[in-house]
């Protein structure tokens, strides 16, 4: 097999110790030389003098949590890094160790057989962590919500059903009243906006229940949970805008696309980052985010479709984003929808039209374009003389005799 890397090197990397194998290939036999560092950065900084005394300039490590990170950081000023996802280089059963480890990286990178993966620039693995934070502490911030329903559901108190959201401006002013002590369920709707569409004396019914202190320490409670979490998502919003600086023009030209907001917007671009090169096809982009069926084919049957998994930061944006989008009428997504939906199901084309959305994001990244709708008829115009057959086919059915003449 034809050697592509003559001095390069593997990593085994752990939380306390890097195992490097150096490779040099020669007139001979390939010369390997074995070492363990320590984590510290003194002794990453003593890894790399070591790397460097060999010639090595291609180094390849497993993406094995966030130890690789720090190890990364020092080493891409030095030298080449190829990181591999762990379960593509898997080395021989009954052989597992760390020096046969770091051996096997440097055997498989100096012949070639590593598929790296992406790593963004450091700016935008920044944002992607802020974005990541933002969305884990709203998560957060539902399951308190939550909870207090269930505190309120406890004491027999239905103010869910009398308010969409119990947090609210109104919600919040009876959970305050209940934490102050007071149960009368007069003095509880009395917080109750007007404009809220039950009657006052459903408010009242709703509001009348057996409220033991034990509740009003849980509310009390929940609710300075949410009121940090809101604070700490409002400052992470903030470090939000100074991280987009340099990615805030991309932004702007996603969110003109139907159903992604600012937010998402930034959610795609902290994942995917700007720099459209790293992809070579917009399918590549579509797999490397989990969009696209995989592969499992034997004996020229295809056995599943399912979506590969991973890449649900993105995914779970994108799904969300694609529900807002086909509420827009008259868009080709909604038509792309309604269009799947009749024929591969709700999930599929859900899917289907996420996948869409980020193959339309590649190529408005990559021309540095806004959004362009193909329009809800897109389909008609493109099958015209299908379009007529199914219509007909149709007329039939129902009992008619069609006879069809160009305009």
């Amino acid at each position: 097999m034809e050697v592509m890397y003559p001095r390069c090197a593997g990593l085994d990397v752990h939380k306390q110790t890097v195992v490097a194998c150096v490779r040099i290939v020669g007139d001979g036999a390939p010369l390997q030389q074995v070492r363990t560092f320590a984590t510290s950065t003194s002794e990453l900084l003593a890894l790399a003098d070591w790397l460097e005394s060999f010639g090595v300039e291609q180094v390849a490590m497993e993406a094995t949590g966030v130890y690789w990170k720090p190890v990364w950081h020092i080493l891409e000023s030095h030298f080449e890094l190829v990181l591999a996802n762990a379960a593509h280089v898997k080395n021989l059963p009954g052989r597992k160790t760390d020096v046969n480890d770091a051996m096997w990286l440097a055997d498989l990178l100096a012949h070639g057989l590593i598929r790296a993966s992406f790593v963004p620039p450091v700016a935008v693995q920044e944002l992607r962590t802020l974005t990541r934070t933002r969305k884990q502490f709203v998560r957060e911030r539902s399951a308190h919500v939550q909870r207090i329903e269930k505190v309120l559901e406890d004491a027999n108190l239905k103010l869910g059903v009398v308010l969409s959201d119990i947090v609210g401006q109104s919600g919040r002013a009876v959970l305050q009243a209940i934490i102050a002590g007071h149960d009368d369920p007069a003095e509880l709707a009395a917080g109750v906006s007007e404009r809220v569409k039950a009657s006052r004396a459903e408010v009242q019914e709703a509001l009348r229940g057996h409220i033991r202190p034990h509740h009003r320490f849980m509310l009390k409670l929940h609710l300075s949970h949410i009121d940090a979490l809101d604070q700490a998502i409002a400052t992470i919003e903030r470090e939000v805008g100074h991280g987009l600086a340099p990615f805030r023009v991309a932004a702007k030209l996603l969110s003109t696309m139907p159903g992604l907001s600012t937010v998402s917007a930034h959610v795609v671009v902290a994942e995917i980052g700007i720099d459209m090169s790293r992809f070579t096809t917009a399918g590549h982009l579509l797999s490397w985010a989990c969009l696209c069926p995989r592969n499992d084919e034997s004996a020229g049957k295809r056995r599943t479709t399912r979506l590969r998994r991973g890449g649900h930061w993105l995914k779970t944006t994108l799904v969300q984003a694609a529900w807002a989008a086909v509420r827009v009428k008259g868009s080709y997504l909604q038509a792309q929808f309604h269009r799947l939906r009749a024929r591969r199901g709700t999930k599929k084309a859900i899917i289907a039209v996420a996948a869409s959305m980020l193959t339309a994001a590649y190529h408005m990244l990559r021309d540095g374009t806004e959004w362009q709708d193909l329009g809800a008829a897109h389909f008609d115009r493109a099958n015209t003389k299908k379009t007529a057959n199914r219509l007909i086919r149709r007329l039939q059915q129902i009992g008619y005799v069609v006879t069809a003449e160009p305009a």
